[in-house]
Parts: structure tokens; C-alpha cells; sequence
């Protein structure tokens, strides 16, 4: 398997520790993580041209993708 970018792991490598606690102890995170986690792959397949998408459509997951890794953030830091 081919290395996806932006892996939240990578992204905050500074609080690998309290994703994995809240992945099991908040089920929001959780849900929050594995839809990040999606979309990632989504733009992944899609910029290597595995899934091949329009234009539009690139944007609009980049844009979801940002937002769910602003969420997770904020969860992080706070």
C-alpha cells in the first residue's frame, strides 16, 4: 500500500497519545477521526489518479477534509 499524506498522525505527531484516547473514550472524535480518515484516502485516490474526479468535486472533499481536521483540532488543543 502507497503512503497517503496527511495522516492525522503526522499531521499533530504532538498528540498522537490523546487521539488514541479519545478515538476510545469520545464517540464524537471517533466519528470525527474515521470520517477524516475517508476523505484523506478519497483525495489521496483521487490526486493519484487511482479514483479519478472532476475538478469540483477535488475541491469540495479538500474542503470537507480541512474542516474535519480543524474539528479534530480543536478538539486536541482544547
Amino acid at each position: 500500500m502507497s503512503h497517503t499524506p496527511h495522516e492525522l498522525a503526522e499531521e499533530f505527531p504532538e498528540h498522537v497519545a490523546k487521539m488514541h484516547e479519545l478515538k476510545t473514550s469520545n464517540a464524537h472524535f471517533a466519528k470525527l477521526f474515521d470520517a477524516y480518515h475517508d476523505i484523506n484516502r478519497a483525495v489521496h485516490r483521487a490526486e493519484t489518479n487511482i479514483e479519478p474526479t472532476d475538478d469540483f468535486n477535488m475541491e469540495s472533499m479538500r474542503k470537507e477534509r480541512l474542516k474535519l481536521k480543524d474539528e479534530i483540532y480543536g478538539m486536541l488543543a482544547g
